[in-house]
């Protein structure tokens, strides 16, 4: 049975919850009853929050009462309306995608690699207010937070019981069961209670002040026990696990030009490179979709194809891993600035150029770095492109983009200045 919350701080968090708009003119319980009814009879939990019901199941290890995580990172991020969060806590990964205050993912992940694969293809969305993720992801303009750090336990809102009755039985029978077992557990200190008891008078007082002198002693072991806190993690910055960005641009080159072939019957639109996967666009001009499978799985084994509509198709296919390394740049954001702009300037290639401060923070400590960020559109290949930045470090291609209709390729890069 999978579990399907997060404990943080003692306190238990539901996640990975089923979420839907709230349809004008019904209770929060009515619908909730109506959806789980029509998706699936196990969801008998449900919580309200900002005109949208989550649902969960009992048999995940949701229970009444418990509050929402997803519900909670929105409350502790209050300036954002669109961010993309994933948090790792106790050994699992919570994601989190909220689009102009709308609940998109509450997603729990047990395995990294799924996580960080569905926090991927999230990013490729544009317009994101925040992106939260693990520094180890080494995720473009994300930010490593703590969920511990954001969660105080103030609860908004919490699971209930879709049906009525089931909550109140269930109450009743808690109840009884709590009785039994107290009267149980207790029962010689109940009759102790009735039992005459003796005298102050009569205990003997060296003995009443060695029991004293115990508790004290116990007390103090257990305070001393639970202002015990963890080291914190050390910070992990990002550029501390960046590929060689020759061998990034090459192959980058090699999976746009794996997927750009020819099929017949459909038309290249576009292709990206981006964090861990390469993408391609065909539109139909006269083949069918048997024509492109039949073609693809002999020129493209092994990408995955997904039908945009019956008139384009997109195709996907993962990047090999690559050997990180640590690399940063030694200049400081305006000589860097200054330098890279003198470099295009004698290719005689226009680019975008911003410095952007990234906060890279733990449970007691925080720091910035320095990004620059870098946007060009160029005739040169990936290889050629990146040979403008020879004698930099710190340096990352984010992005690449093969336009078809221009000819063009669009690059984004980011520099870790010092």
């Amino acid at each position: 049975m999978s579990k399907q919350y997060v404990q943080i701080k003692r306190k238990k968090y539901a996640a990975g919850l089923l979420w839907q708009p709230l349809v004008s003119g019904f209770t929060p319980r009515t619908y909730a009853y109506k959806l789980a009814r029509g998706i699936d009879r196990r969801l008998n939990l449900y919580i309200a929050y900002n005109n949208m019901i989550g649902l969960g199941a009992r048999v995940n290890g949701l229970r009444s009462g418990m509050p929402s995580v997803a519900n909670e990172i929105i409350e502790a991020l209050p300036g954002y309306s669109s961010m993309l969060c994933a948090f790792k806590i106790d050994g699992k990964f919570v994601l989190v995608a909220v689009r102009n205050g709308v609940i998109l993912q509450d997603l729990l992940f047990e395995d990294e690699t799924k996580a960080r694969e569905k926090y991927a293809e999230l990013a490729e969305i544009p317009d994101w207010n925040a992106l939260f993720a693990p520094a180890s992801w080494g995720m473009p303009r994300a930010v490593e937070r703590n969920l511990s750090d954001l969660l105080f336990g103030n609860t908004h809102g919490s699971l209930r019981l879709i049906n009525r009755f089931g909550s109140n039985l269930v109450s009743v029978l808690l109840l009884a069961l709590f009785v039994f077992l107290f009267l149980f557990v207790f029962r010689d200190s109940i009759n102790e209670m009735f039992a005459p008891k003796p005298q102050v008078a009569k205990i003997d007082p060296e003995l009443q002040a060695e029991y004293k002198r115990q508790i004290e002693e116990k007390n103090k072991e257990l305070d001393a026990m639970y202002n015990m806190r963890p080291e914190p993690e050390p910070l992990v910055m990002p550029f501390e696990s960046l590929p060689d960005a020759m061998e990034r641009a090459d192959v980058c080159y090699r999976a746009i030009g794996f997927l750009m072939q020819q099929v017949t019957g459909w038309n290249q639109s576009s292709a990206e490179c981006g964090e861990t996967h390469a993408f391609a666009t065909f539109k139909r001009s006269f083949g069918t979709l048997d024509d492109f499978y039949a073609i693809a799985e002999q020129i493209m084994p092994g990408v995955f194809v997904q039908e945009i509509s019956e008139n384009e198709i997109l195709v996907r296919a993962k990047l090999p891993e690559r050997v990180l390394g640590y690399s940063r740049d030694s200049r400081d954001p305006d000589t860097l600035v200054r330098e890279l702009t003198s470099r295009f300037q004698a290719v005689n290639l226009d680019a975008n150029m911003t410095v952007v401060v990234d906060v890279i923070s733990n449970q007691s400590q925080s720091q910035e770095i320095y990004v620059a960020e870098i946007s060009a559109e160029s005739k040169l290949v990936p290889e050629q492109f990146m040979q403008i930045f020879d004698g930099f470090g710190g340096v990352y291609m984010t992005k690449v983009t093969w336009n078809v209709a221009r000819r063009t390729w669009n690059y984004e890069v980011i520099i870790y200045a010092k």
